[in-house]
């Protein structure tokens, strides 16, 4: 995917702004009750009728849970000494990453992007709703420094995960169908992410907690 390179001015003079807003981890509520054995399907939500059209509706997709967590995907940590502000540019390493999944697979056919638009609405994100990565070769940023201080740069995302049921129509007649479960244990697991941010953190300015760059923060150290 294309990949954003540059930071924006912070409106603080040492450091740079956000590029996407960050957000607290915040978890989803299930539109159903889950359990720890396989759900039931009296538990799992289940299409409006239980007869379909196999010419004009294949499958039917909700999603059952979600959850989105901070991830910082590339990151480095540095101190500015007295006397050495300026300009510099630095390569970030790769820490950590999200890919799109479904049950586990990055392998998985075009028609589940209906369930990652699902995931959008329920979350309130714009999420990947493709096969997409964070992962990259190289990340570099240039940014100009006007006070001393331990800093971190980091690159990183909200990713989402959780869990959906997806029923098929399996016909029965020329126009007629009923609605499968699909899903070996009634429910499957998919995995997307939001909005790339680019940003720097610096020792002495607290994040909010929760949020990207406060798990940036997190990763400087000796602060």
């Amino acid at each position: 995917m294309s990949l954003g390179k540059h930071l924006a001015r912070h409106p603080a003079k040492h450091f740079a702004k956000r590029i996407a807003v960050t957000a607290a981890a915040v978890t989803v509520a299930a539109l159903v009750p889950l359990t720890a054995t396989p759900a039931s399907a009296t538990t799992l939500p289940t299409p409006p009728s239980p007869t379909c059209n196999p010419n004009v509706e294949k499958v039917w997709d909700e999603v059952v849970s979600a959850q989105v967590d901070p991830v910082v995907t590339e990151f480095i940590g540095f101190t500015v000494a007295p006397g050495t502000t300026g300009t510099y540019e630095k390569s970030l390493e790769r820490v950590d990453s999200v890919s799109t999944t479904v049950n586990s697979s990055r392998a998985f056919s075009a028609d589940f992007s209906g369930l990652f638009v699902k995931v959008g609405v329920k979350t309130s994100l714009s999420v990947i709703t493709t096969k997409a990565t964070t992962e990259t070769e190289r990340i570099t940023v240039t940014q100009n420094f006007n006070e001393p201080g331990r800093y971190g740069l980091y690159r990183g995302t909200r990713k989402v995960a959780g869990q959906f049921v997806r029923y098929t129509c399996a016909r029965t007649g020329p126009t007629t169908g009923l609605w499968i479960n699909t899903n070996p244990n009634g429910a499957g697991t998919y995995t997307t992410f939001a909005d790339i941010e680019i940003g720097t953190v610096v020792c002495t300015h607290p994040e909010p907690a929760g949020s990207l760059s406060a798990l940036a923060r997190q990763r400087i150290g000796n602060c």
